[in-house]
């Protein structure tokens, strides 16, 4: 199991293809045919399925790209520190939350990228489950994610702490048993959804429906148009024109504040790209 036949196996898992990964490596399609048969004897199990639909992985196949990726990003990572390449460089894939994405990140983004102008960032948005489920899969570096997060096999870090606030129609009061009977929501695993349903139970409220949107942006607007309520950190919902749009009421503790998080495999180092990303975050 050579580092070769892990770029082909992964190549191929991202491609679907042995004819596209072999393109997308400048390899002969019949040496990485060849290259993977032979790891697959080595490892004594099929690594994908052939279907009409391409190469899929099998579940053997889905374990081993997770260690793949780690074991060529460590490599990498020894490779920068031996050559006495100070700076950060390659790539750094990490996940944040819409809210965090939209308001803190993309000054640090900017900045970053000044200071940093060789790594290639991907940045993935989602629901916070999402992106912890996708950091446990080794798919993301580490994530932005809203707090709390219970989970052995996860460093956190805190990075902001985010006031909460509901969101009305302007002209509406705060919700109760006599005014209230719609919630609108990002999908679910999105921490403020969590947030506003915890907070109605407190009080002993029960939407009569529950309307989920793509973006949170949505939300802001049909609240405003007196579609249902919400629950957004403050920062998001003040941005530009949009405060305008609805009426904020401030909510008790203990769901007045939640933490934003940075989270990352507790098996993985932080590579030096991700680690100067977290630098520039105010210390809570």
């Amino acid at each position: 199991m050579d580092l070769g036949s892990l770029r082909i196996f992964l190549a191929i898992a991202e491609e679907g293809s042995v004819s596209r990964a072999a393109e997308r490596l400048h390899y002969v399609q019949s040496n990485v045919t060849t290259r993977l048969r032979r790891l697959e004897e080595n490892l004594g199990t099929p690594l994908f399925a052939r279907t009409g639909r391409g190469m899929v992985p099998t579940a053997a196949g889905r374990s081993l790209q997770g260690y793949a990726r780690q074991i060529l990003r460590i490599v990498e990572e020894a490779r920068l520190a031996v050559s006495g390449a100070i700076p950060p460089q390659g790539p750094l894939s990490f996940g944040a939350i819409d809210t965090l994405a939209a308001v803190h990140l993309p000054q640090l983004l900017s900045r970053y990228h000044r200071r940093y102008p060789k790594v290639d960032i991907t940045l993935q948005t989602g629901a916070s489950q999402e992106l912890i489920r996708q950091v446990l899969n080794y798919e993301l570096e580490g994530a932005f994610v809203g707090g709390p997060v219970t989970n052995g096999e996860l460093l956190q870090q805190a990075v902001y702490e985010e006031e909460m606030v509901l969101i009305t129609a302007p002209d509406e009061p705060l919700p109760g048993a006599d005014n209230f009977d719609t919630i609108l929501v990002f999908r679910p695993g999105c921490s403020c959804r969590n947030h506003l349903e915890q907070w109605l139970r407190e009080r002993g409220l029960t939407p009569v429906r529950t309307v989920e949107f793509g973006t949170l942006d949505a939300i802001l607007g049909c609240v405003g148009a007196a579609m249902g309520i919400s629950m957004l950190p403050r920062s998001f919902v003040e941005r530009g024109p949009f405060a305008s749009l609805v009426r904020i009421h401030p909510v008790a503790e203990p769901f007045s504040r939640v933490p934003t998080l940075f989270i990352r495999r507790r098996d993985m180092a932080a590579s030096p790209a991700l680690s100067a990303l977290l630098e520039l975050f105010p210390k809570t």
